[in-house]
């Protein structure tokens, strides 16, 4: 296999599926908490457009929904035929939240998924808008689930080791809610949020661009913009908050993100650009402001900052991978700020939904969530290497014994079948953003169809635009 070894391979697949899988419950999570509002903002005020924007972006999470559980079960198989050793040793921790992650969270959703897509007319809005609620209930409980058991591989606590050398637990509490868990969860689930307003709001600027007098479409676009607003500020003061909670627990980490490769007695500085040259451990025409980085992971310009230079060689983590990562994710973060503050400029100019340029640019920035979920990440998992449990279980040896060819083999057929499963999954869903949200237009009463003298114009709907 082109002289790979299995290791290697068996990282490369795990990485390949977890970045297919990983967009899909960051836009599902948010998607069902959109839907939730949207349903409980139209069962309170009466609204029809409300229960259109739900109408419209249903189809799309129920696709999503089930792209990401398809994702999630292939994934999960390669835990025993790629990482066994990794999960017999700790399986007596993570089996069990693995499964209240089935227990709490998928039955939950699938047990109210069906309610809330097509039970409307049976169960009525009260009884409706409970199981929306239900079904977004469950995606938190499912990232809660997830984010403690990953978590607890970064920040390992609360367990104990048995005479043939597993994780056994000591004291669940410890387990579940580890030193890296409260800020990694609130970390992904404001992603999530702003994954999906990024999601709806380049959508709702395509239609607004096609016409600008929809009212779904202006709608989705101003909550989108309020939620860019609101979430974007939090989502960087999280992701500070994180990152001193990591500088704490995995120190080299926060070095290979800052590309320090050396210590800094006397303040460190922050690198906004550069080279990292592993070889020769420095980082070439670096652009660096001196001692910020001392300010934001210290709060003191002369703190001094340990670098790669206190860690052994086997124990650092890709530099360049990390390095590179966290900058795109940083970027992308101040990228979605500068758009919520745009939306409200222009939204206090009242320009809101005239304003070309402000809905180009939302287009760009529409998949941006999904860049930014994926370089966190790849910065979250890459920089804990080179261990699955940190500190304790190496990534090599938590490998199956298997052969580098039969690995090589399966990744190959994931490769073709993900492309093509997904990739028309992706285009289907694509296909429904590009339909335009139900208008009150054209809506057609009950009676015949209108000919000639025979019956009146269909009336037109009150409530066709909504309030800003």
């Amino acid at each position: 296999m082109l002289g790979f070894e299995a290791l290697d391979l068996a990282r490369f697949q795990f990485a390949f599926t977890v970045s297919f899988h990983i967009i899909f419950p960051a836009f599902s999570i948010g998607l069902a908490s959109y839907l939730a509002v949207l349903n409980g903002a139209h069962l309170f005020t009466g609204r029809e457009v409300f229960m259109r924007a739900f109408n419209y972006w249903k189809k799309i999470f129920a696709v999503a929904f089930g792209m990401g559980v398809v994702s999630g079960i292939v994934m999960s198989y390669q835990f025993g035929t790629n990482w066994s050793v990794f999960s017999d040793v700790t399986g007596p921790i993570l089996g069990p939240l693995m499964a209240y992650e089935v227990l709490s969270a998928f039955f939950l959703e699938a047990g109210f998924l069906g309610v809330m897509l097509f039970g409307r007319d049976k169960v009525g809005p009260k009884l409706h808008f409970a199981a929306t609620l239900m079904v977004a209930l469950g995606t938190f409980f499912s990232a809660f689930w997830i984010l403690s058991v990953n978590s607890w591989m970064h920040t390992p606590a609360g367990f104990e080791m048995n005479e043939v050398g597993q994780f056994v637990p000591g004291n669940w509490w410890d387990i579940v809610f580890n030193p890296s868990f409260p800020y990694r969860l609130v970390h992904m689930v404001l992603a999530a949020y702003l994954t999906t307003a990024l999601v709806v709001g380049a959508s709702a600027a395509l239609h607004l661009m096609r016409n600008r007098e929809n009212p779904a479409a202006r709608l989705m676009f101003s909550m989108s913009m309020w939620m860019l607003l609101v979430t974007a500020p939090l989502q960087i003061l999280a992701g500070d908050f994180h990152g001193l909670n990591t500088l704490e627990h995995q120190p080299q980490k926060v070095m290979a993100m800052e590309g320090h490769y050396d210590s800094h007695p006397d303040g460190a500085p922050l690198i906004l650009f550069g080279i990292p040259d592993p070889e020769n451990k420095e980082i070439d025409y670096a652009v660096e402001i001196p001692k910020l980085s001392s300010l934001i992971l210290k709060h003191d310009l002369n703190a001094p900052l340990a670098g790669l230079d206190t860690i052994p060689d086997d124990e650092e983590p890709p530099v360049e991978i990390v390095f590179w990562s966290f900058r795109i994710m940083v970027a992308l973060g101040f990228a979605m700020l500068g758009l919520g503050a745009w939306g409200v400029i222009q939204r206090l100019r009242g320009r809101l939904y005239d304003d070309g340029w402000l809905h180009r640019a939302s287009i760009v920035m529409g998949p941006m969530g999904f860049v930014a979920v994926l370089s966190g990440w790849v910065t979250t998992e890459v920089g804990r290497q080179p261990y699955t449990v940190y500190g304790a279980l190496r990534t090599a040896e938590s490998v199956s014994p298997v052969e580098a060819s039969a690995v090589g083999s399966s990744l190959i057929a994931f490769i073709l079948i993900y492309f093509a499963v997904f990739g028309a999954g992706t285009y289907y869903i694509l296909r429904l953003i590009n339909r335009a949200p139900e208008t009150a237009k054209g809506k057609i009463t009950e009676g015949p169809i209108r000919t000639a003298g025979i019956t009146p114009a269909p009336e037109e709907d009150p409530d066709a635009i909504p309030g800003e």
